[in-house]
């Protein structure tokens, strides 16, 4: 009798996870023969010419966006691209460019590499590479500087209103994870790990090892700006410091075989030398799984401001004709169990805006030693530094290009500057200022975006006329109080315009240099780090 009643049940799941499957087959295949009867009745019956690549990009990218910001389709320039980046190596110009409507801009040069000896600055904006001139071209113009090692390359180019030409030679570029490591005067170690590429944990291991043949009793990890990167190498690099057998990050999905438990599997560097991992609303993903871990397992102490909060997974799928589909799987875990997640991309507002997660429902963790630390928000470090945050004004001066142009205006204006002296004063401020105004830079508040809506439910309400000077009235106070925060904010907006202009008159590797004695968060690391009481306070 037990035996029946076991198959009875065995045959009754088995019944309905058949049918769950065939019902989600059937959905599927049911819509994509919908839509390819849409789109093959589209081409062949549209009044005017289609172009049926075009309209399956667009359709294929709005489906997506849908979704979430990482989950992308690649053509097969994307797939190589892909590659290219993990690899750490390229054929190129040796330069981190943009393209913007018709130029691509010169980002940032490398030193020593092509587009640095063919004399090209950051600001430079490209317009024509060889034959093609950059504003006529449909597809990426970008991918026209690429091309064999030892091919040149003829390109026009506008710096400060003046038309130049120059001769690149393409060489084989190294991007290296960790393109700046020293032995401070305290005999701390400073790292700066860039991305997290397939070099990135052997680069800080042969750092690591140097600098401790040099005499380093204490190490400063900087992963400011690390977007992130490969699983993989986030869980090697943290490894380095911590036992082997430690479990460092968890994966969860709806598909079960994503989820995953990832230990340490190598023996470590160093799990006693003091450590301080700097972290900034740029350090992301990779970078977050690090300091996230090295957090949990009270095995560091992590400085700076709150991380980017990218909590999800993704892997690359291969689909036909060489091109991928690069799919969130999964969302990742830090050792204590925290999600740190940002952006809930499946409970959007009514502007189909992801929500960010409010610091009220974030929930509490505790690490090893027994400390309280939170998830839904980046990584809180255990030391804020207001040099660090990026605050609403700050982030749209970054993305409107105001600070990269006020550095390139800067640069032109003081050829012959000292940078081992340099100080960002407040007569360099008001200057800044007075750009930011005359370039007619605005940012909306969200104040401001909830006001538009409250008059959007006003017109419907037909109360729009009996509040219009009442709303004109406050966004005229907004826009004054939005005109202070340059001031309020100064501190972070000095430090990031600071930055931008050393790097100008001294390449990246200058601002390293500079760091070292200028930098509030080196200073605030080698304070810590010189004080095993304090340091011992913060991790118990």
């Amino acid at each position: 009798m037990k035996k029946k009643i076991l198959y009875s049940t065995l045959a009754i799941a088995i019944l309905f996870s058949t049918f769950s499957f065939k019902s989600d087959f059937f959905e599927i295949a049911k819509q994509i023969e919908i839509f390819t009867t849409m789109f093959k009745e589209l081409n062949m019956n549209y009044v005017d010419e289609t172009n049926p690549a075009e309209l399956m990009d667009t359709a294929i990218k709005a489906m997506l966006d849908d979704l979430d910001p990482y989950t992308k389709y690649w053509n097969e320039q994307d797939v190589e691209a892909s590659k290219i980046r993990n690899a750490g190596e390229y054929t190129g110009i040796g330069a981190s460019v943009k393209t913007v409507k018709d130029k691509i801009i010169i980002v940032e040069p490398y030193k020593d590499y092509p587009a640095d000896k063919a004399g090209l600055k950051a600001g430079d904006e490209i317009i024509k590479i060889g034959d093609v001139t950059v504003s006529d071209f449909e597809e990426d113009a970008g991918e026209l500087l690429k091309g064999a090692s030892g091919t040149e390359v003829e390109i026009s180019y506008r710096r400060q209103n003046q038309i130049k030409t120059t001769t690149l030679t393409r060489e084989e570029i190294e991007v290296k994870a960790v393109p700046f490591f020293t032995l401070l005067d305290d005999n701390s170690g400073y790292i700066v790990l860039s991305k997290f590429n397939n070099k990135a944990s052997s680069e800080t291991v042969a750092a690591l090892k140097d600098l401790k043949a040099q005499g380093a009793n204490k190490i400063i990890l900087d992963l400011r700006g690390n977007p992130g990167g490969l699983l993989s190498e986030a869980i090697n690099v943290t490894n380095i410091f911590v036992p082997k057998g430690e479990l460092i990050t968890t994966t969860k999905s709806v598909v079960k075989k994503y989820n995953k438990e990832y230990f340490t599997k190598k023996t470590p560097i160093d799990t006693e030398i003091p450590l301080v991992v700097l972290v900034n609303g740029r350090s992301a993903s990779a970078s977050e799984i690090v300091a996230g871990s090295i957090q949990d397992l009270d095995r560091g102490v992590v400085i700076g401001a709150r991380s980017f909060g990218k909590g999800l997974v993704q892997r690359p799928k291969k689909l036909t004709y060489g091109t991928q589909l690069k799919i969130t799987i999964s969302r990742y875990y830090t050792p204590s169990g925290r999600c740190i997640q940002a952006l809930d991309y499946w409970n959007r507002d009514e502007n189909n805006k992801a929500v960010r997660i409010n610091e009220k429902d974030f929930k509490a963790f505790k690490t090893k030693n027994g400390r309280t630390v939170y998830d839904g928000g980046g990584i809180q470090p255990d030391i804020e530094m207001e040099t660090s945050k990026f605050s609403n004004i700050t982030t749209s001066l970054l993305q409107s290009d105001a600070i990269f142009d006020y550095g390139t205006k800067y640069y032109y204006e003081h050829q012959n500057m000292d940078v081992n002296n340099f100080k960002f004063t407040d007569k360099d401020y008001e200057d800044f200022k007075k750009f930011v105004k005359e370039s007619g830079f605005d940012y909306e508040t969200q104040t401001e975006k909830s006001l538009k809506k409250s008059l959007e439910v006003a017109r419907r309400d037909k109360l729009d006329t009996d509040i219009k000077e009442s709303y004109n009235a406050l966004l005229a106070t907004i826009k004054t109080s939005k005109a202070k925060g340059l001031d309020t904010y100064k501190t972070e907006i000095a430090n990031l315009l600071t930055d931008e202009i050393v790097k100008r008159y001294s390449y990246r590797e200058g601002l390293y240099n500079y760091y070292i004695n200028n930098n509030p968060e080196i200073k605030k690391s080698k304070e810590i780090l010189g004080s095993k009481s304090k340091y011992e306070s913060i991790l118990k």
